[in-house]
């Protein structure tokens, strides 16, 4: 108990000293970081959580389940271990919401587009064309095109509209559809219409076969995702025991668990990449 008061008594006063402390510039490492994590974040669908608030819910997991794991088992080793996987955690979980997000997503802007041919087909201006995606379009996309034209009635600058549509979707096929549309405003042309009904085609047949594969190679993800945290799960039921937990506190002990670790990450990360899907990046923006 006297270990968890320190430790928490030191929190406090590192926290106190560094509020009052000025700001250094920050690197480009952690503008980039922060930019790939609020992107990451919107695309999840969570845009109210600031990069900086899930750095310290990372930190915070990581700290409680740490130290749940000390208490039950006085090991630092195998603590230090589970605040490790407990701190990625919220990441892996964002992430997985990203995915689901990104998949209904990709089954809706079909809908999208075609509205959206339909108002250039009418006759409609563009920017009432996409205003009206909040009025008559998928529910999950209403808000930010409510916005759109919320923000060109206020404004009246069509490509700083779009720029933050851009920025509340972050999303390559949004990214897509939305320089078209600003090379139509600014060039013109006539194949707008075209266009766009050749690209929800193309749309709906790609939602199409990354859904039979996606439901083809669910069932080996998630049994690989089993074998992967099965051993450290029985590591955890193991350390209940006081000869194991002993063994883990020597030298020989934290090398096991570091070496463990170690190859249960390089094997999460090649399971990832022989598992993923190809992904179409944001090229159309910085």
């Amino acid at each position: 108990m006297g270990i968890f008061i320190g430790l928490l008594f030191g929190l406090g006063l590192f926290l106190i000293v560094s509020s009052g402390r000025t700001r250094a510039p920050r690197g480009p490492v952690a503008v980039k970081w922060r930019g790939r994590t609020r992107e990451l974040l919107v695309q999840a669908g969570i845009p109210g959580v600031s990069p900086d608030q899930f750095f310290v819910i990372s930190i915070g997991a990581g700290l409680l389940v740490g130290l749940i794991v000390l208490a039950f088992t006085a090991t630092w080793s195998l603590g230090g271990a589970f605040f490790i996987f407990a701190a990625l955690l919220p990441r892996a979980m964002v992430l997985r919401r990203r995915r689901a997000r990104m998949h209904d997503l990709r089954e809706l802007w079909p809908d999208v587009v075609d509205n959206l041919a339909s108002a250039v087909r009418a006759g409609m201006p563009l920017s009432e064309g996409l205003a009206s995606v909040g009025v008559r379009g998928p529910l999950p996309l209403r808000p930010a095109f409510t916005r759109f034209g919320e923000e060109y009635r206020a404004t009246g600058s069509f490509s700083a509209s779009l720029d933050r549509l851009s920025d509340d979707l972050s999303d390559p096929i949004a990214d897509r559809i939305i320089e078209s549309l600003r090379t139509a405003r600014e060039v013109g042309g006539t194949d707008l219409g075209r266009l766009l009904r050749t690209l929800s085609t193309f749309l709906r047949e790609d939602a199409r076969t990354r859904a039979e594969l996606e439901t083809r190679q669910s069932w080996t993800i998630n049994a690989a995702r089993l074998a992967l945290a099965a051993p450290w799960v029985v590591l955890l039921l193991l350390a209940t025991r006081g000869e194991t937990v002993r063994a883990y506190d020597s030298p020989t002990g934290v090398i096991v668990l570091a070496v463990g670790g170690g190859v249960s990450v390089v094997a999460y990360l090649l399971m990832k990449k022989i598992g993923r899907l190809p992904e179409e990046g944001r090229v159309l923006r910085p």
